[in-house]
This record gives structure tokens, C-alpha cells and sequence, in this order.
């Protein structure tokens, strides 16, 4: 597949950025668990917050394929920092750029796509992961209220984001169509940061266990009908998927890019490790794959940008990008030997943020369940 002059473009200016401003301080980020404020002010001007969201509500008013090299670039700079804009682009955006109503949009769309707050989506739960259908979280009507009482985890951005998509129980006798979404701002009373997870990785975004506590919000913001909770949660994981799929792509670039530069200025026996074949056919194996992934997350997004069913397509893409990235990390450490196990080299690093890639968004099994029933 080959890219307009239009994504070479753009996807050329985010590469400046990531490499001018991510990629050299991603280390420090990572040591002190630092959420890069700057970074994504930066980010923000640049239209990384609202990509697929029409300009007429603030947004760049690309498409998902620009989305996707958005993303591997951000991601080849600093992974944490890629998860919070995937996030906030699909599934916040996309959910309301499909569900919300005019006075939704303008009060809570145009914000994030034009960078002013930060989204985050809350669906799992402690004991609910992959099994969405089992949601204890509750949302009750009082008046012209709803009450909101449960606890959401592994929320990306429920510390340092402004707004939240909630999906919470408002019929506890109707299953998967007893669900309901809700916008909720993150420092409404009643919305509870109760801890931040000490991750393996991604320490540049905050993954939050968010405690709703008789948190009210007004009925007003409820997005679409009661019931349709469920829906409008898998609605926007094609889009989620791809996303996660590119950061995949955009942290094992960088890692493979380490991995090569070292292994043509490291020596033994005579020559450059690179000249060896052991070496030489890890690395050419490595940019084939590499390859290999990116161009299944390309054509995912031009089906879905062509208003094409693409759940297979996604689910493919993101379960072979991210599988295949933790590879190319692994491959790239060894490559290095010793100093690809230390923090001297970016490389250990990348290994653990690009490891849950395989969890969120849906995990690698979830994946082949989903190309399973398409086959």
C-alpha cells in the first residue's frame, strides 16, 4: 500500500516531533514516572488529539490511516505517550463522534480534539476484563440525575485525564442490553482516583483504579439510549485496535532501529557483529515482520476508512503487530547482548512497554476469538 504526499507529510512532521522531543527524555519519563505535560501540549498543536474528528468540532479531519502513522510515530518516540493519545482518539473520541448529541459534542468532543482535555474510557473492572457482559458497576436515575456507584481499573488516563466515558449497569435484569454510557468529568464529587498501578512499563501514562462513589452526573449525560452501553463500547475497539496495533509497530521500529545502528559499530572477530550471519538474519528477519505488521494495520484502517467491516482485519493486525514487537524487542536485546539488558540502552525499556500491547484493547486470545468466529 502506498501513502498519499498528504500522509508522507504529516506523518514526516510527527516523526520531528517524537524525535526532537519524546524519544530524548522517554528514559527520564520512564525513571520518574512522569506524565509529559509539554510533550503533549506540543502534541495537541500538532492535531494528535483529534485526527478523525471533523474540523468543524475541532478536529484535524484525517482519516484512521493517518491515525495509524500518527501513533507508530508517537510511539517510536515514547510508548506511555502514544497510549494516552490512542485512547483519547478511539475509543473517547470516536464514541462521540458517533453517539454523542450536538450539545455533547460541543461540550466535551471539541475539548479533545483540539487538546484542551484528556479522555479516558472506563469499561474494565477488577474482576471483569475480556468478559464485559459481566459489569458490576451501577448507574441509577434519580430525578434528573444519575448516581454512579463501582470501580473501574486499569483505566489509562484516569488520573491526568479531564473526562471520562463510563459504561455502568442501569438494568441489572437485562444482560449485555442493561448497559448505558455516560460522560463523566474527572473531578466531579464522587469520582475517585483510589491508586495508580506500579507498572512493568509505560510510566509516562497513568493507569488509574478509579473508585465511583454516589457520583452524580446529570441525565443530560447519558450518550445515546439506556441500554445501548454495550454497543457503543464495541464500537469503537476496530478503531482502539488498529491504534494499539501502530504503537506495536512504532516501539519495535525503534527497538530494531537500536538494534541495527549498534550491531554495525560493534565488533568481533575482525569485523562488524552485523556482517555476521547469525546477526545479519536475526535483524533482516526482524524487518520483515516488522513490515509484515504494518501493512496489515494500513489495510485495516483504508477498510475502515472506506466504510468496510474491518473486525477481522483489526483483530489480525493488532494481534500479529503486538505479538511481533515484543518479539523484535526480545531480538533486539540479544543482539546487544549484556547492554541490551541494561538501562544504558533504550531497548529494556521499550521490551516493557510494548509488552501490554498483547493485553489491552483486548488480548491476543480475545483476538483469535474474533478471527476464530470470522472464519
Amino acid at each position: 500500500m502506498l501513502l498519499t504526499q498528504d500522509h508522507v507529510m504529516i506523518r514526516d512532521a510527527v516523526r520531528a516531533f517524537a524525535q526532537a522531543e519524546l524519544w530524548p527524555n522517554a528514559a527520564k519519563w520512564d525513571k520518574e514516572h512522569r506524565f509529559p505535560s509539554a510533550a503533549h501540549k506540543g502534541l495537541a498543536e500538532l492535531g494528535a488529539y483529534g485526527i478523525c474528528v471533523p474540523e468543524a468540532l475541532g478536529g484535524a479531519g484525517l482519516d484512521y490511516l493517518t491515525l495509524a502513522l500518527v501513533l507508530e510515530e508517537i510511539a517510536a518516540g515514547d510508548g506511555g505517550t502514544s497510549t494516552a493519545i490512542s485512547v483519547t482518539n478511539c475509543p473517547y473520541n470516536a464514541i462521540l463522534m458517533k453517539y454523542g448529541t450536538p450539545a455533547q459534542q460541543q461540550q466535551w468532543l471539541v475539548p479533545a480534539a483540539r487538546g484542551d482535555i484528556l479522555g479516558a474510557f472506563c469499561l474494565t473492572e477488577p474482576h471483569v476484563g475480556s468478559d464485559a457482559s459481566g459489569l458490576r458497576t451501577t448507574a441509577v436515575r434519580e430525578g434528573d440525575e444519575y448516581v454512579i456507584n463501582g470501580v473501574k481499573q486499569f483505566i489509562t488516563s484516569g488520573q491526568n485525564g479531564q473526562a471520562a466515558v463510563v459504561i455502568a449497569v442501569t438494568d441489572k435484569g437485562a444482560g449485555k442490553k442493561g448497559m448505558s454510557t455516560f460522560m463523566v468529568p474527572t473531578d466531579n464529587p464522587g469520582y475517585v482516583v483510589a491508586r495508580l498501578e506500579d507498572k512493568v512499563g509505560q510510566h509516562s501514562s497513568d493507569t488509574a483504579q478509579i473508585n465511583f462513589d454516589n457520583c452524580r452526573i446529570p441525565a443530560e449525560n447519558l450518550i445515546g439510549q439506556e441500554g445501548e452501553g454495550y454497543k457503543i463500547a464495541l464500537s469503537a475497539l476496530e478503531g482502539g485496535r488498529i491504534g494499539i496495533a501502530a504503537q506495536s509497530v512504532g516501539m519495535a521500529r525503534s527497538a530494531l532501529e537500536v538494534a541495527i545502528a549498534y550491531a554495525k559499530e560493534r565488533q568481533s572477530f575482525g569485523t562488524a557483529i552485523f556482517n555476521h550471519q547469525a546477526v545479519g538474519f536475526r535483524l533482516a528477519e526482524c524487518a520483515t515482520r516488522l513490515e509484515a505488521a504494518r501493512q496489515l494495520i494500513w489495510h485495516a484502517a483504508a477498510l475502515r476508512d472506506a466504510g468496510q467491516p474491518c473486525l477481522k482485519e483489526a483483530a489480525m493486525a493488532k494481534l500479529f503487530a503486538s505479538e511481533t514487537a515484543e518479539q523484535i524487542c526480545s531480538a533486539a536485546i540479544q543482539t546487544l547482548g549484556g547492554y541490551g539488558y541494561v538501562n544504558d540502552f533504550p531497548l529494556e525499556r521499550i521490551w516493557r512497554d510494548v509488552r501490554v500491547c498483547q493485553i489491552y484493547e483486548g488480548t491476543s486470545d480475545v483476538q483469535k476469538i474474533i478471527i476464530q468466529r470470522a472464519l
